[in-house]
C-alpha cells in the first residue's frame, strides 16, 4: 500500500473512531509532510508515549496524538500550540505549526521539554508531583 493509501486508510479509520466516540467533526485532511516535518508513526503502530502529558500545576497540558500531531493547552487557552512530532527512542522532536522547533526527552512517565517537567497524566509520577506541589503550598 502506498503512503497516500496509508494516509487515506488512517483518515477513514480515525473518522470512524471519532464518530463512534461522539466527536462531531472529522479531522481536516492535510497534505503529506515534507522531509523536514515530523512523520506520523507507521500505520498500525503507536509509540508508548501517546497520551496526555501535564505539568504538576496543570497549567500546561500537551496531548501527543497517535497520528503524529500534538495539541498543547496553556491555562485557559486551548490549542495554544499545535504541530507535528516524532519520537525516536526516548527523544521527541516538535515542529510547531507556527514555525518553531523544539525537542525533549522521556524518562519513564516524565517528559523533559522546554525547561518544564511534564508527567503522564494519572501516572504514579504525576500523582507524586501533584502531592509534592500541594505539600509546599502555604496553608490557609
Amino acid at each position: 500500500m502506498s503512503g497516500t493509501n496509508h494516509r487515506k486508510a488512517a483518515t477513514v479509520f480515525l473518522t470512524a473512531a471519532l464518530t463512534a466516540c461522539g466527536t462531531e467533526t472529522a479531522p481536516a485532511p492535510r497534505s503529506a509532510p515534507s522531509a523536514t516535518q515530523a512523520r506520523p508513526p507507521a500505520f498500525g503502530t503507536v509509540h508508548p508515549y501517546v497520551g496526555m502529558w501535564v505539568t504538576a500545576d496543570g497549567h500546561i497540558r500537551q496531548e501527543l496524538l497517535p497520528d503524529g500531531r500534538y495539541d498543547e493547552a496553556r491555562g485557559d487557552r486551548a490549542s495554544a500550540y499545535t504541530g507535528r512530532y516524532e519520537v525516536t527512542g526516548e527523544h521527541i522532536d516538535y515542529w510547531d505549526d507556527s514555525g518553531f522547533t523544539a525537542d525533549g526527552r522521556f524518562d519513564g512517565d516524565v517528559l523533559h521539554h522546554g525547561g518544564y517537567l511534564f508527567y503522564r497524566e494519572g501516572s504514579a509520577a504525576h500523582r507524586r508531583a501533584v502531592a509534592a506541589r500541594a505539600s509546599t503550598r502555604p496553608s490557609g
